[in-house]
Order: structure tokens, then C-alpha cells, then sequence
């Protein structure tokens, strides 16, 4: 049975049609022990099928740990997104529900090689010369989720030195309880500060400059 359904599959093929400009790598890496690998594979697996510039690379967490410890990924399922280069743009977990929308607007981003961020956010994204590691805990009901999580991966795709991940909280609760995850989004920074919610571009960015001065 799909996941797309075929009212929105006729959304994504217009958009696609009218967006994409080049090719995009969507990185899967699943893992034996992983409960919805194969729910995140299917889906990969249509949205590639509805247009011919979407690839997708499918890896095992075992038979690909080279792969896997390369880009960083140490949670399953993972799905990297890549374009003209592999963005540090990730998305833990099922991006479901509304987080269906912000990975497909990163698909347009990653196939046109820019993102829809102020050029003010973007000089300052590129000014950063030390690393940013962004974690966006989200759930698949957050109306809020999707901006907080396009924040930090259009971030990731303007500047090599940040970082930008979705954690699904409820698929890593271990995870979200160790960050005392209360309330989504929460995003936390170089594990040293966090907030709740989605704030605007330069509210965002401040938050990042605070947490590199700490």
C-alpha cells in the first residue's frame, strides 16, 4: 500500500515539475533493528519514482558503516540529503506528517543549490567559521516543527560548518529524554543551549552566536 496518497502525489508532481532544476541524492541508511526503516525506505522510494531528477541511495548500517561513519550517522532510519554536494542536512526518524513538507522543500533547496533564506541570514550562516551542530527535536503533529527544522537545514546548506538534524522524538525518546525534550520544537545547540519553538531567521541566528561565545 502507498504512503503517498494520490491527491498528494499530484501536489508533489507539480511541484517538482515546476522547482527542480538539478539532480538530488536522497542517502538512506537503515538498520536491522530499526522498526520504521522500511516505512522511511517506501517513502523515499516514491517520492523518487514521481520524478526522474530524484535519486536515492539506499545503505545498510552494517554492510555500510564506512559509508554510514563518513557522514556522521549513528541513528536509524537516516536519510542525508544531497544535491550538487552532500548537505549536513538530516533528518532521524520518519519525516511524516508535517515534517512531510519540510523535506520537500529541501529537495527543491538541494536541487536548485540555494535556499529561501534573507540575504542577511546568509552572510551571517556563511560568516561562521567554528562548527554548529543544531539538533530540532520534532513530532510528526507539531504545526511548528517543519519551520524550525528548514531553519537549520537551510543553515547547513548555506555554510559546510553547520549542521542541521530532525530527531523524531518519539522514534529516540531516549534521546529526547536526555535533552529534556518537554515540548516541540526544541532545538538545541553544540549541546550546550537550548530553546523551544520556531523562532524567526534572526532570533535563530542570535541564539547560535550566543551559544558559540558559551
Amino acid at each position: 500500500m502507498a504512503i503517498i496518497d494520490g491527491e498528494t502525489k499530484k501536489f508533489v508532481e507539480d511541484l517538482f515539475q515546476k522547482n527542480l532544476s538539478g539532480d538530488v541524492n536522497l542517502i538512506f541508511f537503515s538498520d536491522d533493528n530499526c522498526e520504521t526503516c522500511k516505512d522511511v525506505e517506501q517513502l523515499l522510494g516514491e517520492l523518487s519514482a514521481i520524478n526522474s531528477k530524484i535519486k536515492l541511495t539506499r545503505y545498510d548500517s552494517k554492510k555500510n558503516a564506512k559509508e554510514a561513519k563518513f557522514l556522521g550517522v549513528d541513528k536509524f532510519p537516516a536519510t542525508v540529503i544531497g544535491g550538487k554536494k552532500i548537505y549536513n542536512a538530516y533528518y532521524f526518524g520518519m519525516p511524516s506528517g508535517y515534517e512531510f513538507s519540510a523535506l520537500l522543500e529541501d529537495i527543491v533547496d538541494a536541487s536548485n543549490g540555494t535556499t529561501k533564506l534573507s540575504e542577511e541570514t546568509k552572510k551571517a550562516a556563511r560568516g561562521i567559521t567554528q562548527n554548529v551542530d543544531i539538533k530540532v527535536f520534532v513530532t510528526p503533529t507539531c504545526p511548528y516543527c517543519p519551520r524550525a527544522v528548514r531553519m537549520a537545514h537551510q543553515l547547513a546548506m548555506e555554510n559546510d560548518k553547520i549542521k542541521g538534524v530532525m530527531v523524531e522524538s518519539m522514534e529516540f525518546q531516549e534521546m529526547a529524554n536526555h535533552y529534556d525534550v518537554m515540548a516541540v520544537p526544541k532545538i538545541v545547540i553544540n549541546d550546550k543551549s537550548s530553546f523551544e519553538g520556531a523562532l524567526p531567521e534572526n532570533a535563530f541566528m542570535a541564539e547560535i552566536m550566543k551559544a558559540l561565545k558559551n
